[in-house]
């Protein structure tokens, strides 16, 4: 009888995760270039003529990289398909999938411990030039609200939400960068009106703690609206305790350029 509870449990667990899959349709973009990038669209349920929609691009860490377009829905995705969010905020949202090769915002691996090891003036890799273009599109393509646009993300990704702000100072309105870091340099050198969140663990033992409350005192010093969220002893995985903050969704949807 336990057993067959536990296999129960574990089907409909399964279950579950195959269908928030599923409400995520599987993309492939291919560029002029005939470079390509998988990733993974939601749209609001109902689309109601004239009305626009925000849109959320949402950028995985370095373990969710590859070629399934599956694992870049891991650690965020349930969120935007969670059926009273969807309801309460309506909007497409699209994960893209980093190459296994490739990096959202490479950083020096060769920087000595305890230096900031984010390039002053990066060129963009390649995944994140196509994630551009897949935003473009999409703005294009549907009945985007461009006063709502948004980028989040986490490690890898969270480094990749500071790039895309460094590059596009005037594209978002909100952004949320969780433990990861970038070039204060970059940061001083941008005007920009984005209101930005930054989530990070004082216990991290990947990316150092460092790298977000240098970004959040660079921003602060240049008159950014910004807010910065800490935990006390919680390692890599702040994300886990920054999507549980009761007011992570909230925040995100009511910001406007």
């Amino acid at each position: 009888m336990k057993q067959l509870l536990i296999i129960l449990v574990f089907t409909l667990v399964s279950s579950a995760a195959f269908a928030q899959q599923e409400e995520y349709q599987k993309k492939t973009y291919v560029s002029s270039e005939n470079d390509t990038l998988l990733y993974r669209e939601l749209v609001p349920e109902k689309l109601i003529l004239n009305q626009s929609y925000p849109l959320v691009i949402f950028l995985h860490g370095a373990g969710e990289r590859g070629n399934d377009n599956e694992a870049q829905l891991r650690h965020g995705g349930n969120m935007f398909t969670n059926p009273v969010n969807r309801e309460k905020y309506p909007a497409f949202v699209i994960f893209p999938q980093c190459p296994q090769e490739d990096f959202w915002a490479p950083r020096n691996r060769s920087a000595a411990a305890g230096e900031n090891p984010f390039n002053q003036n990066p060129p963009v890799s390649k995944a994140l030039s196509l994630v551009k273009k897949i935003l473009d599109e999409a703005i294009e393509k549907y009945p985007v609200d461009r006063n709502r646009i948004y980028v989040a993300g986490l490690s890898m990704g969270g480094m990749g939400t500071f790039d895309m702000l460094c590059r596009y100072p005037d594209l978002f309105a909100a952004a949320i960068p969780i433990c990861g870091g970038v070039s204060t340099e970059r940061l001083r050198k941008i005007k920009t009106k984005t209101n930005i969140r930054i989530f990070h663990g004082d216990a991290d033992t990947v990316v150092p703690v460092t790298y977000s409350r240098e970004a959040y005192k660079t921003l602060k010093q240049n008159r950014a609206s910004v807010e910065y969220n800490e935990y006390p002893g919680v390692n890599h995985d702040s994300w886990t305790p920054a999507f549980n903050e009761d007011d992570f969704m909230a925040w995100l949807f009511s910001k406007r350029k």
